[in-house]
């Protein structure tokens, strides 16, 4: 509950728990709230067990985090029920990327009717860094209606 309170932190509310309420008070200041989170923590667990009991023998291992979407997928997640960590260690992207390049290079290769013309060059493949040549004036007529 006080994890993110640092030593610093808790000496700065004692003294300020102490000039507000004074030595006198603060014994009793400090039983009220603690009896007032125990209240409260019996209530939570009530309204949990009732919840449990409601829901049915079906449900016994429910827990209320699990109504966290974080918390619900990575608990199924975590599992591994449907053998995701097989999957995904064999899989290897690079591997899997290179096979394709390779396989798009092998079929560049050949010849084909399409690369004869200017553009590729002399080993069947296209060079990207060359600007394509100029096709004219091959653009569609203007239709005003269209647009």
């Amino acid at each position: 509950m006080f994890n993110d309170i640092g030593p610093l932190e808790l000496v700065t509310i004692v003294v300020l728990a102490v000039l507000v309420f004074g030595p006198d008070k603060l014994p009793k200041v400090i039983q009220d709230v603690m009896r007032t989170i125990r209240k409260i923590r019996e209530f939570s667990e009530s309204a949990k067990d009732d919840i449990r009991q409601e829901l049915g023998p079906e449900f016994k291992d429910f827990e209320l985090e699990d109504l966290n979407p974080k918390t619900f997928i990575r608990k199924h997640l975590d599992s591994d029920e449907l053998g995701l960590k097989e999957i995904r260690n064999g899989f290897d992207l690079k591997k899997e990327m290179a096979e394709v390049t390779d396989a798009v290079h092998s079929s560049d290769t050949g010849p084909s009717p399409s690369s004869s013309g200017s553009g590729s060059s002399g080993s069947g493949r296209i060079d990207m860094t060359k600007k394509p040549d100029d096709p004219g004036n091959d653009r569609p007529p203007f239709d005003a209606d269209a647009t």
